[in-house]
């Protein structure tokens, strides 16, 4: 549009200047008329093909955005909106196809989460998501089984963790540097995120010790989904589990016969020191007779007695003393042969450190050890080898659900871990002010994940 009213004041001043050549020449402005006639037809025709370019810029404008409109994706208003979270008992196929007829690619469980790409309809009318969800991408899935844009439901079946990217973290009772100190944090751990102070660059995390603060500065911050299980993946969980759980059984027998065998070891050294004493017990006895018979003098019979009787006590006590052990040693043999699993025998070790301190970094079960380190500790004696990190105990094992949960199992929390002791208890490195100890119920704290090994 500019150029048209540049190209018409040009117009107008060469009009000008035609105009007063042909007056001069001719004596008459009847050409300045015809000039500015030329210059009018000129401008018209400049305007003409101005409207013609709007209206062509118009049309692919238009069709531009009719292309968008089918093509594109509506801008999200929340990070969440085009999130779809699966409200099923269980879970629900994700498909090549929108139809129930076609292949399974994978299964997308109840509370997990997919992004959802677009909506079409079915043959019998029915609609469908296009979704992708982790490995699982441009599946269908039908309508009926996903809530979309439900911000408040993906925000709950989500969890937001901070990872430690420092060798400690201070975990703090306020946002600053200069709060007092509630615990520390080993690098690459995992907490949740419960509130963000970002303005300030701060986190509020969830520890054993409480909720505290973690300077977004050393840590860095996601945000994490259940999502779908391709077949593929699932085919190699379960291949995974099996032989899991047959390592680790196989590790539990031989810790078992090892046992056994130190124990039978005990028992036996008992049963001879029994044997030993019953026989010196008899020779005592054996002595005292003689010693009684041959005495001739009243003062040696008598100091010959009083030796015997010396010497018989000294050998009932030490044989009583023998008796002992081999029942105690019996009796522990007794307690390994009740036990009813190898998670209550990983329960059963793990009690007699109970009142032991709790070490940060630490993994000795007398001296001190911190909750990883206490867990990892207890499994080494199974012939078991864990991870000293309580976020890298959520992936040990094979998951089950808090209604399956048994004695052994490995429970994990925000920066914590403990072993699952039974009649909803939790038998854990607590804290440094409490050491080793039961706690109950085992919910206190939301439970992140809980694993099996046996």
């Amino acid at each position: 549009m500019e150029d048209f009213y540049i190209m018409k004041n040009r117009n107008k001043i060469a009009a000008f200047l035609l105009a007063g050549a042909l007056a001069v020449g001719h004596g008459s402005v009847v050409y300045a008329d015809v000039v500015w006639d030329l210059c009018a037809m000129n401008e018209e025709r400049m305007r003409l093909g101005i409207q013609e370019k709007n209206i062509a810029d118009n049309h692919v404008t238009n069709d531009a955005n009719i292309d968008v409109e089918k093509h594109e994706t509506p801008q999200s208003t929340s990070e969440y909106a085009d999130i779809g979270i699966a409200s099923v008992l269980n879970y629900v196929n994700l498909r090549a196809e929108p139809s129930v007829e076609s292949e399974a690619l994978g299964k997308l469980y109840n509370n997990s989460a997919a992004t959802v790409l677009e909506t079409v309809t079915d043959e019998a009318g029915e609609e469908w998501y296009l979704v992708s969800s982790g490995s699982v991408e441009n599946a269908y899935v039908k309508a009926e089984y996903i809530k979309v844009g439900d911000e408040d439901l993906a925000r709950g079946v989500s969890t937001r963790y901070a990872t430690v990217t420092t060798t400690t973290l201070f975990v703090r009772t306020e946002p600053g540097t200069e709060a007092s100190v509630l615990t520390m944090l080993p690098e690459g751990e995992d907490v949740v995120v419960y509130d963000a102070l970002e303005e300030y660059g701060w986190y509020r995390v969830s520890t054993e010790e409480g909720l505290g603060y973690v300077s977004g500065e050393y840590v860095t911050i996601r945000t994490e989904f259940r999502v779908a299980e391709s077949k593929e993946e699932e085919k190699e969980r379960l291949e995974r589990e099996e032989a899991e759980r047959q390592a680790a059984a196989a590790a539990a027998e031989a810790a078992r016969k090892a046992r056994e065998e130190e124990e039978r070891k005990a028992a036996e050294a008992a049963r001879r020191a029994e044997e030993t004493a019953k026989k010196a017990e008899e020779t005592a006895r054996k002595t005292q007779k003689e010693a009684a018979g041959k005495a001739q003098a009243e003062a040696a019979g008598k100091a010959q007695e009083e030796t015997a009787k010396t010497a018989a006590q000294q050998s009932s006590e030490k044989t009583q003393q023998q008796t002992q052990n081999a029942q105690q040693a019996q009796q522990k043999k007794d307690k390994v042969t009740q036990t009813v699993s190898n998670g209550q025998a990983v329960v059963n070790y793990a009690d007699r450190f109970v009142g032991n301190p709790y070490v940060y970094g630490g993994s000795s079960l007398t001296n001190g050890a911190d909750c990883s380190g206490f867990v990892m500790s207890v499994y080494q004696a199974f012939g078991i080898s864990l991870p000293h990190s309580s976020s890298a105990l959520r992936s040990v094992g094979y998951g089950v659900s808090l209604s399956e949960i048994q004695p052994g199992d490995i429970v994990c929390y925000s920066g914590h871990v403990g072993i699952y002791a039974g009649n909803n208890t939790l038998l854990h490195a607590s804290s440094p002010s409490t050491g080793i100890k039961y706690t109950s119920p085992v919910t206190y704290r939301e439970i992140l994940a809980i694993r099996r090994i046996f």
